[in-house]
């Protein structure tokens, strides 16, 4: 199954995000083992790598990077994605991003914390929690 991950899935991950880091770090674990066909939009690289330098370290934002460009394909928008990525109906341009590159890349969903954000979405949005309990096996 192809599955868009989230920036905040990943900075949960990297940042340690206590509340949110077992299940978030159980969708990467299925990326990494090759269960899941894991999307990151190309413009997420540079998110996940600001915020992770400016609340942990360079080194653990390289770390980072390096993992998601090992295990994740990583795709970019041209200039006419860009264009209809800012006619879709959504209050926030970077969720739009998320939401086209689902849309184009065949991903089944969208996994992100943030479900609301993404009512417009051609693709929907689950979090990791449900898509745990709804695609994976018991552990």
């Amino acid at each position: 199954m192809t599955v868009v991950v989230d920036i905040n899935i990943l900075l949960d991950v990297f940042l340690s995000r206590k509340t949110f880091l077992a299940d978030s770090q159980t969708i990467l674990n299925e990326v990494v083992a090759g269960s899941l066909r894991g999307i990151c939009p190309s413009h997420g690289l540079t998110i996940l790598f600001y915020l992770l330098e400016k609340h942990a370290s360079t080194t653990e934002a390289e770390t980072a990077v390096d993992k998601i460009l090992t295990h994740f394909e990583i795709h970019g928008l041209n200039t006419s994605d860009w264009k209809k990525v800012r006619q879709m109906p959504f209050s926030d341009f970077e969720d739009a991003a998320v939401a086209y590159t689902a849309s184009e890349r065949g991903a089944s969903f969208i996994i992100t914390r943030n479900i609301a954000d993404f009512k417009s979405s051609p693709v929907p949005a689950i979090s990791p929690s449900e898509f745990i309990l709804r695609f994976l096996p018991p552990s």
